[in-house]
């Protein structure tokens, strides 16, 4: 179902429209950021010498679909472009031979599978940046190794019998969940896990405990999730118990899409995320708070939650409430090089240009100046450019934006990685207060939207704000606000 969004009494002057694209009204003085997000960059885009381990060496139960999901990894690494070793040997474990590798792949191990040099080894990589992919029973492996038990993100407790249920997908911008809808109704064995990953964990999807029997986590049962841990990355899937399930498209794909993260091929924001309310979330019925400002529009496709930019130039903001100090997350995507932006800190018009005026963009656009394009604080503050380039997705694939504002601070995360970090001097502007919005820029500019959401965070004193901020920052980098 295709619904256009339309404006309501909106309007923009002509004047205006003949004089300057939205985005590049905006005058101040431009600076370069530098930086500082801490941990690891993430690693370059796929290339010819990308490699997946996959390790299947059980020591308790053996399911029958370890064969079935061996030959669906390396049928995907064919299709996606990642070369394929697997393995039972734990000998495979050394620092020599772990360095070949992306990222290691547990199919439905099981028991005590590494001794403690192999661990080590395992462990070492991890922090030097490898990737771990649990599959299933990975989650029912080294029950007795902590540092394991932390990268899987929970251990396995029990299960009912294989039967159909109703998966929630949280995240619609990670590249394993990013092909779902809002709902995955699928036949596996669904585990219960000993403890809920969430609050070290970013949750990818969820079961639905009312559509199945014998789910035993009080209505938060987490299926999939994803992290950075000890320096490395982690992907957790508990699908794949059957053979079925490497035949299953959807669930291919999901599969490809979490181990592209883990070998840093693909990027996303896995910090954990925990109190954000929705202001978006697909539905006609989310749009009732928004209004469009100027003319185009947006239009909402009901099918996979998006809302896409027609026409312009315009904008659409959120006219249910102003916002003080807070966490704003959303997904959004290029079709190809197209030109859109986030505004925040501006007063209630139907004149985008007093957003334009009175508030600050945070860019979207693949080809400008440094200080014009994605990241950027438009012709403020260009972000770092380099951290920028290796957290961003190409055109065709979503990315994230966390927009942090406290006091007359704005921050920008692309990806989980922090980007840019702008602090307002200008006395005829103010970030203390003010709405948001997503622009729709013109007639050759197609950038799509889903899933906005925020996290209002507690109000301080510019000098609290300030030094809390510092104090915080490097944590900040890596967790999301209040975890």
């Amino acid at each position: 179902m295709r619904v256009t969004f339309t404006a309501k009494g909106a309007r923009l002057g002509t004047a205006a429209v003949g004089a300057a694209l939205l985005i590049g009204c905006v005058s101040g003085p431009a600076a370069s950021s530098s930086g500082g997000a801490g941990g690891k960059d993430p690693k370059p885009g796929a290339g010819a010498s990308d490699r997946v381990l996959v390790f299947s060496k059980t020591a308790g139960f053996r399911h029958d679909s370890i064969p079935e999901g061996i030959a669906a990894v390396r049928e995907l690494g064919a299709t996606h472009g990642f070369e394929v070793d697997a393995t039972e040997d734990a000998g495979a474990f050394t620092p020599r031979n772990l360095a070949r590798y992306d990222a290691v792949v547990f199919m439905s191990t099981t028991g005590d599978v590494l001794n403690r040099t192999q661990q080590r080894a395992f462990e070492r990589y991890i922090e030097g940046g490898g990737g771990y992919v649990g599959v299933h029973a990975a989650a029912d492996t080294e029950y007795d190794w902590p540092f394991y038990g932390g990268l899987a993100g929970a251990y396995f407790h029990s299960h009912p019998e294989i039967q159909s249920a109703t998966v929630h997908v949280e995240d619609h911008a990670h590249p394993g969940t990013a092909h779902l809808g809002r709902t995955w109704e699928r036949t596996d064995e669904w585990y219960n896990y000993r403890s809920n990953p969430r609050e070290q964990a970013h949750v990818l999807a969820t079961l639905d405990e009312s559509s199945y029997t014998g789910g035993t986590m009080n209505g938060d049962h987490p299926i999939a999730w994803c992290q950075e841990y000890e320096g490395g990355r982690a992907f957790y899937t508990g699908g794949g118990h059957t053979k079925e399930s490497y035949a299953e498209p959807a669930f291919l794909q999901h599969l490809a899409g979490g181990i592209k993260w883990a070998a840093g091929a693909a990027q996303a924001d896995c910090r954990p995320e925990n109190g954000y309310r929705s202001l978006f979330d697909g539905t006609e019925e989310s749009l009732a708070a928004w209004k469009q400002a100027g003319p185009g529009t947006f239009d909402l496709n009901t099918d996979d939650g998006t809302i896409t930019s027609s026409g312009g130039m315009g904008m659409l903001w959120y006219a249910g409430s102003e916002f003080a100090s807070y966490s704003l997350k959303l997904d959004w995507r290029m079709a190809g090089d197209d030109n859109s932006g986030v505004f925040v800190g501006f007063p209630a018009s139907d004149d985008p240009w007093s957003a334009v005026d009175n508030g600050y963009e945070v860019q979207i656009d693949a080809t400008d100046a440094a200080d014009r394009t994605t990241g950027a604080v438009y012709t403020f503050r260009s972000a770092d450019t380099k951290k920028r380039d290796r957290a961003l997705n190409p055109p065709g694939e979503w990315n994230t934006y966390e927009i942090r504002v406290e006091g007359e601070r704005l921050r920008i995360w692309l990806n989980g990685v922090k980007i840019n970090d702008f602090t307002n001097t200008d006395p005829a502007r103010s970030l203390r207060d003010g709405h948001i919005g997503i622009q729709n820029h013109g007639a050759d500019d197609e950038v799509a939207f889903r899933n906005i959401r925020i996290r209002e965070l507690p109000t301080r004193t510019s000098a609290t704000a300030d030094s809390a901020a510092v104090t915080a920052d490097s944590a900040a980098d890596v967790t999301a606000p209040g975890n």
